[in-house]
């Protein structure tokens, strides 16, 4: 059994450098961590609420997006040199592969979906900053606990240019999805 690097480690590392250690078995196919910004951090736990919001929304947008989208769940998005997060949901341009070739970047995502459950200031303070310094065009956190979606777009350096929150009545509808909109009733459970 490979020996794995007890947490946190010192950083800055890079996305190789975070691939050559999982090559070399400091960090096993079971460990479960994301490289935030150049630091190797142990992903949240998932509780069943989490468990369900996710495989909901990959069902619906599986069933939407048919042969037009590539639906990831908890898979390594490379958003540059020093992030490669691991979202709850990731809804990317369709590739025959099935991204088997390489991992999608940030041009590669239609629409990035974080389910906050215990891991709320990792999604906003940690993850959506990143995800807006990387151009991600749509970020959702879907917030359990406070019983709404927030939508992020127009993303820049200093954030999201555009914020929105979604409550139970409304609708949502990916602004690069058009095709695919849904009541925030069945995201939230």
């Amino acid at each position: 059994m490979p020996q794995t690097v007890p947490l946190p480690l010192r950083g800055p590392f890079t996305v190789a450098d975070y691939h050559r250690m999982g090559e070399l078995g400091l960090l096993d196919e079971d460990s479960r961590v994301e490289l935030l910004d150049g630091l190797i951090v142990e992903a949240s736990k998932i509780g069943p609420r989490q468990a369900g919001c996710v495989n909901q929304l990959t069902r619906f947008f599986i069933l939407a997006g048919a042969d037009q989208v590539t639906v990831a769940t908890r898979n390594p998005v490379i958003l540059d040199e020093y992030s490669e997060p691991l979202p709850d949901v990731a809804v990317l341009k369709y590739r025959a592969d099935g991204y088997a070739v390489a991992h999608p970047g940030p041009d590669d995502v239609l629409l990035l979906i974080e389910v906050m459950d215990s891991s709320v200031y990792r999604d906003r303070q940690l993850k959506l900053p990143l995800y807006a310094r990387a151009g991600i065009r749509e970020l959702w956190l879907v917030d359990l606990e406070g019983d709404v979606v927030d939508v992020y777009r127009e993303p820049g350096p200093d954030g999201y240019a555009v914020e929105r929150r979604a409550v139970r009545g409304e609708r949502l509808t990916p602004s690069l999805l058009d095709f695919a909109t849904l009541p925030v009733s069945d995201i939230l459970g």
